[in-house]
């Protein structure tokens, strides 16, 4: 799910594949298919194991029945269903998706998301969904509108790969988070961070084109503005949240920062992990199966994935730092798997960075789950090494002892990590 108009999305969209694909380049021998249309991922090939596929089945069986009283009942019941907290509602203006006609500051299109799933809603419009599957990345869903009384159809969307998965991305599905800021119309006048996605980005290149509640004045970002043209020439307006649209159309009145903020932490983290795994499968498939040959290979795109997960390059929040909403907060800690020492991967700080502890949460999901295994060997290696006690590795120096201990606890306690230090 994006946000920006789609001559630039797919500009976007390309630009932000080809820093990803700097690290983790597919090189697909000539005439080969790339990622999904490759059969060696099997991006085709059913059963998926994402949680919408999962709730197709429960539909059609008649173990889950969805609210079709109105758009709004109907929309509850999937994120119900989805099991994707309401709270998580981000709203963004800029005319994107297959649904960019109907989407603009007079309507915008609302967001909602978990660890492994992303809801998108337009009143009046579709209800969209990506679901990441463990080992092959987002599928694509839309549902039909909807009729009153009657369960809309759920279907796979091969058309959200024109922007997810291009040529430009070597066919890997990415999810695509963008900063542009938006005309009276949705269209995209001015567009940031181009080719960037995770907690590395400059907060003061963030949520162009979305609505942020909740942000301290301490934070300067592209939110809440969009560009109106004035005697010909283009001057920036800020708007409030309900000022153009009715908040009665959505379940909430808000678009609150820390969502956003998590989203670009998971969208970074996803998108890495499943670049990766695309990668892995190649290198395996050009090798026979066989791992040896391309170890340090496999040990490049661990330390890339661990970096990241250890939160290396986390931009801090601003002065005074965020709060955010009570009710999105306790969704979140909700889902706390809380080790011995009392603590959790999922404990916040909002003072001066995101997590309390920096190694991601995203590390339970079903992204990190599935990593293809000589991969994943790696990345729990490099893992060991990176929290060891000593000798302190240079690139993970900025973690002080303690952290890496209690990390190394709600590790080893909640999700038994092999964390045992290889000898080298």
């Amino acid at each position: 799910m994006h946000t920006a108009t789609k001559p630039l999305a797919a500009h976007c969209a390309a630009a932000l594949a080809s820093v990803l694909l700097s690290v983790f380049s597919i090189g697909a021998r000539a005439g080969e298919p790339i990622g999904v249309s490759n059969p060696i991922h099997g991006y085709n090939a059913p059963p998926s194991r994402d949680r919408l596929a999962k709730l197709m089945g429960d539909v059609e069986a008649g173990r889950v029945t969805l609210d079709t009283t109105d758009e709004l009942a109907l929309l509850r019941s999937v994120l119900r269903s989805l099991d994707v907290p309401t709270s998580s509602q981000m709203l963004v203006n800029s005319a994107t998706s297959f649904q960019k006609t109907i989407i603009s500051p007079r309507r915008p299109r609302s967001l909602y998301f978990n660890d492994d799933t992303y809801v998108g809603f337009v009143p009046g419009g579709q209800i969209e969904v990506i679901a990441i599957d463990p080992e092959r990345g987002g599928m694509f869903y839309i549902f039909n509108r909807l009729e009153r009384g009657k369960t809309p159809r759920i279907r796979r969307s091969e058309s959200c790969l024109t922007c997810h998965a291009t040529a430009q991305m070597n066919g890997v599905p990415q999810l695509v988070v963008e900063s542009v800021v938006p005309g009276i119309t949705g269209g995209g006048e001015v567009a940031f961070r181009r080719d960037l996605s995770g907690h590395a980005v400059p907060l003061d290149d963030r949520f162009g084109g979305w609505l942020v509640t909740g942000a301290p004045q301490s934070l300067k970002h592209r939110g809440n503005i969009l560009i109106e043209w004035t005697k010909g020439k283009a001057v920036e307006r800020v708007i409030q949240p309900g000022e153009l649209y009715n908040p009665a159309r959505y379940p909430l009145p808000t678009s609150d920062i820390l969502p956003h903020l998590l989203q670009e932490h998971q969208v970074g983290f996803i998108n890495r992990a499943v670049a990766a795994s695309y990668r892995t499968r190649v290198l395996l498939h050009e090798n026979g199966g066989k791992a040896e040959p391309v170890t340090a290979e496999l040990e490049k795109l661990a330390r890339e994935l661990v970096r990241y997960l250890l939160f290396a390059d986390e931009v801090p929040l601003p002065k005074g730092g965020v709060a955010g909403s009570k009710e999105f907060k306790a969704d979140f800690l909700a889902k706390r798997r809380i080790a011995s020492n009392g603590h959790s991967l999922r404990d916040l700080d909002l003072e001066t960075r995101l997590m309390r502890f920096r190694c991601s949460y995203m590390i339970e999901s079903p992204a990190f789950a599935g990593l293809p295994g000589p991969l994943r060997r790696q990345v729990d290696r490099e893992l060991a090494l990176a929290l060891a006690p000593d000798p302190v590795r240079k690139d993970y120096a900025y973690l002080p002892a303690e952290e890496k201990r209690m990390i190394r606890e709600i590790l080893e306690n909640t999700l038994t990590f092999p964390l045992k230090v290889p000898t080298e």
